[in-house]
């Protein structure tokens, strides 16, 4: 069976921007996590930005700061660290985490850091979809589902 890529902090790692990690309780989740299906990442972390890091929203197509400073070429970085090792491990889709900056695949805030969501894909899905790759959240796992059954 292939490979899929994840979130790390979907796995219980606090990788978090606040030092946390945001567990996914599907079951389907959980048994493919004791299974050992996942390629665990967090862009954020293999682009160099330490755990905890401020607090980042995307706003278009740049990444700032709770303090404004644009960290947008670290998430290019981490975005296009997390391409390559997908490649390297082909896996066969990805589940990441919404509403991140990196890894929203639907949703994200919408950079005012207000609370705000916004239909939107964070920085390395972008990356990843453009490559060809299928990502979805968290929250969609019965489309990861699906995904898993014809990569059977």
């Amino acid at each position: 069976m292939k490979k899929i890529l994840v979130s790390a902090c979907l796995c219980g790692d606090p990788c978090r921007y606040d030092g946390k990690a945001v567990p996914c309780d599907d079951p389907t989740f959980l048994n493919w996590l004791d299974e050992g299906r996942f390629v665990q990442v967090c862009p954020e972390v293999l682009a160099g930005l330490g755990v905890p890091r401020g607090e980042s929203q995307r706003r278009g197509d740049r990444v700032f700061t709770i303090d404004g400073r644009d960290v947008t070429e670290a998430f290019r970085i981490g975005g296009e660290a997390t391409l390559a090792i997908a490649d390297a491990e082909e896996v066969a889709f990805c589940i990441l985490k919404q509403r991140s900056p990196s890894c929203g695949s639907a949703i994200i805030h919408d950079g005012t850091f207000s609370g705000i969501k916004i239909p939107g894909q964070g920085v390395a899905t972008e990356i990843l979809r453009n490559a060809g790759y299928t990502v979805v959240g968290e929250d969609q796992m019965e489309i990861a589902i699906a995904l898993e059954e014809q990569t059977r």
